[in-house]
């Protein structure tokens, strides 16, 4: 009996602590528990707690350095845990950023805003989502419209036998005939665009194109120190 008395206070004075640094908190911050959700998360915390706290006394009393040890390494976890959550954040932002640098075509989305870096060549590749698929289309404000290759529009659903190739478009390389078609839409990160120009062209090419019938749609792009931007 002595032993058990003795061993009441591992868990009361805790208890009682915790219990005062709840009851202190709740009065100083009522709104910190204003929803059933977090009603339930402090619940969910306590018992947590409480069981955290029941093994580490257990231990204690059987294997004081093993039971330090423990409540050493919980202690770290969730120091580690809190400084995560706290630069949640800053993290988000330094994944992104790194996505951006191995992935130069998915670009570093900023609010509105969509960056991109040049590759090797010194062009910009983007992907867009475009009814669904992704497509990668290297930037052109020289094109008039977006230039779909022979085998993006047919990823896309388009039967190239049955189009109509009535366009005819100047390039480097000559006279080239494109079929006008409509996308229903375009998106490249925070930037969505319904209905949107396009042409597929007749001939074989390495990407398609983003032309003038998208960017002239955006409130904005600019291009500095090779990086392209594009606003929605």
């Amino acid at each position: 009996m002595a032993r058990r008395r003795a061993f009441w206070p591992w868990f009361v004075v805790p208890a009682v602590l915790v219990g005062a640094l709840v009851a202190y908190l709740v009065y100083r911050f009522p709104e910190a528990l204003a929803g059933d959700g977090a009603r339930a998360g402090l619940v969910h915390s306590l018992l947590l707690l409480a069981f955290v706290g029941g093994s580490v006394v257990l231990h204690w009393r059987a294997r004081p350095g093993s039971a330090l040890r423990a409540a050493a390494a919980w202690v770290a976890i969730g120091a580690v845990l809190f400084v995560g959550y706290s630069f949640r954040h800053e993290f988000m932002a330094l994944r992104d950023r790194l996505a951006a640098e191995l992935l130069p075509h998915q670009g570093q989305v900023s609010g509105a805003t969509i960056s991109f870096r040049a590759n090797a060549q010194g062009h910009f590749v983007v992907e867009a989502d475009v009814d669904g698929t992704a497509v990668r289309f290297l930037v052109d404000t020289g094109a008039s419209d977006v230039s779909l290759s022979p085998a993006d529009a047919e990823r896309l659903g388009f039967d190239l036998a049955a189009l109509d190739y009535t366009r005819r478009y100047r390039t480097a390389n000559g006279m080239i005939r494109g079929a006008p078609v409509r996308l229903s839409r375009v998106a490249i990160g925070p930037i969505a665009l319904d209905n949107v120009r396009a042409s597929v062209n007749q001939a074989a090419m390495k990407h398609s194109l983003l032309g003038m019938s998208f960017l002239e749609r955006l409130s904005g792009y600019e291009v500095a120190r090779e990086v392209l931007t594009l606003r929605r």
